[in-house]
């Protein structure tokens, strides 16, 4: 148990059955009345941000969030096949659950598979990702890093905007969160 006097950053609670966390707090203390606590909350199930106020003694259960790190394996269909490297037991998650989370993540590539009581929310790839450009305009001589960017496809399919100067058959180092370039390796 957690009382919202307790609260910090990346904290996992459950309310009324959902389980939230804290994105935001702040504690307040105004000239009349008593003091509360106003968060910012992300249900972790539907990703939605909601904004509440507690009294400083009210208790919450805090939620175990499980994050195993898994191997992704291959997709069928609309769905992506894991498996845990130290029990080799493999799982099947469905494309609902996992959104755009896999488009730069290649097969054998590791991925945190998050749970909360047994039940799958949500996949969480590699910060950073090393991929091979298959599509994209020619390069040409004299072209620099201007801040001008072309559009270029790597392997898994995916989109990237790259600088003029990037060519096919280039690796490249993308952030998985935003889904930029960062550089070629």
């Amino acid at each position: 148990m957690i009382s919202a006097g307790e609260f910090k950053n990346g904290v996992t609670l459950e309310i009324d059955g959902t389980v939230y966390q804290i994105m935001e707090f702040q504690h307040v203390k105004p000239g009349k009345g008593a003091a509360f606590v106003r968060t910012k909350l992300k249900d972790v199930i539907n990703s939605g941000v909601v904004e509440k106020t507690f009294r400083p003694t009210e208790k919450f259960e805090t939620a175990h969030i499980d994050r195993k790190d898994m191997q992704y394996l291959y997709s069928d269909g609309d769905v992506y096949n894991f498996m845990d490297p130290e029990t080799y037991e493999q799982i099947g998650i469905n494309q609902d659950i996992i959104g755009d989370a896999m488009k730069f993540v290649k097969e054998n590539d590791s991925c945190k598979v998050c749970s909360y009581k047994g039940s799958v929310f949500s996949v969480e790839p590699p910060l950073f990702v090393e991929l091979e450009v298959t599509e994209t305009e020619p390069g040409l001589k004299g072209d620099t890093a201007t801040g001008a960017s072309k559009p270029a496809t790597v392997e898994t399919g995916a989109q990237v905007m790259v600088p003029l100067f990037v060519n096919i058959g280039d690796k490249l180092k993308i952030d998985t969160r935003t889904g930029e370039y960062l550089s070629r390796v």
